[in-house]
């Protein structure tokens, strides 16, 4: 980093607010936060906070991008680990050019990794069965594990059980999923105004049996993916066993067309269609490459 640079960078972080907002972006991550989120997480007024977000973008230390009608807001890690490679070369002019006496900073710092990917847009995803013991537990686990950073995975039920189905937890454990997390929880919680917004709010009860979905109204997008519920089938050990491993395979291979869709080139009404092929399944989106 330039001594002009550097300036430009210092002048930005002159601000105590700033330093808080450039906290929150490096603690969130390359998935950044929405504006609305780091302005009630600080306490501040909308407007405010835009114009300190403007001006960390203007000196390079974040960047932004625009997800469906909010604007997600990123650390520049590298424009981070350059400030932070400029001050560690400092030392090397201090003590008497005797750097290992104030720790030598500078060579502790690793090779500068090469620059990143532009930001892309991080979607929440909810999956909805009754219980959330079952179904939703296991797409939650699979879209957490293959979705590559850019999908939240959530779960819920409209009336949750008291905790997931051990066999479940077992299989997913025994497939290589962290389960650690993992519980069964009400939709309720996702509608309180502190609760993330949600992009997808995919439905997973077997709607043939009449089961009831929870309504989230006015998401974004919702699908229904209908499955059978493995707590309602009564059957043989082997049964039962065989059951979750298609429930699984069958998720998962949903789950990877959903996350293999090119949402920066689908309208909604597209990216809708798409869902609801996928919720039918598989057949149609493989015939058209999807």
């Amino acid at each position: 980093m330039e001594i002009n640079s550097a300036t430009r960078v210092f002048a930005a972080l002159s601000q105590e607010t700033r330093l808080g907002v450039l906290r929150l972006l490096i603690a969130a991550g390359p998935n950044g936060l929405p504006a609305k989120e780091i302005a009630d997480r600080l306490g501040l007024p909308a407007s405010t906070m835009s114009f300190h977000l403007a001006a960390l973008e203007r000196a390079g230390l974040t960047q932004s991008t625009r997800q469906s009608r909010q604007v997600l807001h990123a650390v520049r890690i590298m424009a981070v680990r350059s400030l932070a490679a400029f001050l560690a070369n400092m030392t090397s002019e201090c003590c008497f050019g005797r750097p290992e006496l104030c720790g030598d900073i500078a060579s502790l710092l690793p090779p500068n990794p090469e620059e990143s990917a532009p930001m892309l847009p991080a979607f929440n995803v909810m999956f909805l069965c009754t219980r959330n013991s079952a179904r939703s537990i296991l797409a939650e686990a699979i879209l957490t594990k293959i979705g590559g950073g850019r999908f939240r995975a959530y779960s819920a039920g409209s009336r949750p059980a008291p905790e997931p189905m051990p066999e479940v937890i077992a299989r997913l454990s025994a497939l290589g999923h962290d389960v650690s997390r993992l519980h069964s929880k009400s939709w309720d919680e996702f509608c309180r105004p502190s609760a993330p917004r949600m992009d997808f709010v995919i439905a997973l009860c077997d709607v043939l049996e009449g089961q009831a979905c929870p309504d989230f109204a006015g998401t974004a997008l919702t699908a229904e993916w209908p499955l059978p519920d493995p707590a309602g089938f009564a059957g043989s050990a082997a049964e039962r066993s065989l059951l979750l491993n298609e429930l699984y395979a069958g998720l998962r291979r949903r789950i990877e067309i959903f996350t293999s869709l090119p949402f920066e080139s689908l309208d909604r009404l597209a990216l809708k269609a798409r869902l609801d092929e996928i919720g039918g399944g598989t057949a149609a989106m493989l015939a058209r490459g999807g």
